[in-house]
């Protein structure tokens, strides 16, 4: 079992985000899972430029670090994003990854594989920042087990009160992907995602011909 962890923060090892991730893994690590651990800020993703190559061929123009990136996330089961809070959002690398996942979102490509998110925050709402992370979960297929957003500034000990909770949340997810918890209400949602999508890429084949060739290499349209 691999559980794959990306950290937006321009802090490095100084990041407290970084510090919450690591609680996350570690705990996952203790249920005995594989971890991974990536700075996405040693990385280039360049913008996504609203092409729609990537709708008609699968691939996408841009010469860049995306797709080893990803690649690594859809060989992992497991997936903790972690930024902090830039005015209420993800910080621009983070950001960046995420608007080149079109594709993946059409396809619901991370379907079957779990995930959560963490944030930090000088003052408040890193609560807000951990829900737009796993909305982009979730639009991806993936299944959300929880997510911890800690206000680090305000509170300088509540860093250390989140490791417990951070790494029960790593534990969790590990117990999530062995099948021990379940999420009926995700499931559900999940299924009528996907027949959206097999819906919408049908009715425009040419537009979203990769697309629409995944969907019937998967057995969803005949």
């Amino acid at each position: 079992m691999k559980i794959l962890g990306i950290n937006a923060s321009p802090r490095g090892n100084e990041s407290k985000t970084l510090q919450l991730v690591k609680a996350v893994i570690k705990g996952a690590e203790s249920e005995g899972a594989e971890v991974e651990l990536i700075d996405l800020y040693k990385l280039q993703i360049e913008y996504c430029t609203g092409c729609g190559a990537c709708y008609a061929t699968g691939e996408c123009p841009q010469i860049d670090d995306f797709e080893e990136l990803f690649d690594r996330v859809r060989n992992s089961d497991g997936i903790v994003f972690g930024a902090p809070n830039y005015i209420n959002s993800v910080p621009a690398p983070m950001k960046a990854f995420f608007d080149r996942l079109s594709d993946a979102i059409h396809c619901q490509m991370l379907t079957g594989k779990f995930g959560c998110s963490v944030s930090t925050a000088g003052g408040g709402k890193a609560d807000v920042v951990v829900e737009y992370m796993n909305s982009v979960l979730t639009n991806l297929g993936v299944t959300v087990v929880g997510g911890l957003g800690v206000a680090v500034g305000m509170y300088p000990s509540a860093l250390d009160q989140a490791a417990g909770p951070a790494e029960e949340l790593g534990k969790k997810l590990v117990k999530s992907i062995r099948g021990e918890i379940k999420y009926p209400d995700q499931d559900e949602m999940h299924r009528q995602t996907t027949e959206y999508f097999c819906q919408l890429v049908r009715s425009d084949k040419e537009r979203f011909a990769h697309d629409y060739d995944w969907y019937v290499r998967k057995g969803l349209i005949k």
